[in-house]
């Protein structure tokens, strides 16, 4: 039996389009109509992008205080880049602003920039971010058309190899395994610029967080039936 005040560590696949918060407002509210309270604690370990699916780690009552340990396990993704092309928020958020030549983009070449990406990493974060800049979110600067400075973030990609390479719609799949605080959509751009191309991701899916894997997630509707 489940003890939600106590405190439980819930792992759920999210949808396409619910944003982090999504989840845990869902989550929250039919918790606590189940139990018949106006106040529940109930946290996520990790924000993902509503265009993404994939492993969100819930914690609710006593575990939230787990939250900030729980944001450091590795995360595993796969991610679909549209390599000659460009947009603001390095993914299908907003329209392409910008095509680039891809002809000299060869499987070779592929094979050969992927590996430079291992390691320690220097990354700018989107500017279409939650990344905060004097009290504010990147993305509010971003919305309303104003320019900000961010700056470079330390991260570790563990791992990251190709999947597939579509060179006739020039679209490359790759698994990444990598810190808290790695943006894939930053990771999209920086990997089309490094090709002497452009780049932007058109779909991701979080594989693993820490030991969790998708596979071992619930879905929102099983969770909401489990609770009945």
């Amino acid at each position: 039996m489940r003890d939600f005040v106590e405190g439980e560590v819930l792992a759920f696949d999210k949808p396409l389009h619910w944003t982090s918060f999504d989840v845990v407002a869902k989550i929250r509210w039919n918790l606590c109509r189940k139990l018949g309270t106006k106040k529940l604690k109930v946290g996520h370990t990790g924000t993902l992008d509503p265009l993404a699916t994939g492993v969100v780690i819930v914690c609710t009552g006593k575990k939230t205080k787990l939250i900030e340990q729980l944001q450091y396990d590795v995360k595993e993704y796969v991610a679909t880049l549209q390599l000659g092309a460009t947009t603001p928020s390095f993914d299908l958020e907003k329209e392409i602003d910008a095509t680039y030549p891809t002809a000299h983009i060869t499987r070779e070449l592929i094979d050969k920039t992927i590996p430079e990406f291992i390691g320690e990493q220097w990354q700018v974060p989107p500017i279409f971010s939650a990344v905060q800049i004097n009290g504010k979110r990147a993305y509010e600067f971003a919305r309303k058309g104003q320019e900000v400075e961010l700056k470079p973030k330390l991260l570790v990609i563990d791992e990251i190899e190709v999947q597939n390479f579509d060179a006739q719609k020039m679209q490359l799949t790759i698994r990444v395994v990598c810190s808290k605080g790695t943006y894939i959509r930053a990771l999209a751009r920086d990997i089309g610029q490094r090709l002497n191309s452009g780049a932007h991701l058109i779909a991701l899916r979080r594989t693993r967080v820490g030991n969790t894997r998708v596979e071992d997630c619930m879905t929102i509707e099983s969770f909401l039936e489990e609770l009945k």
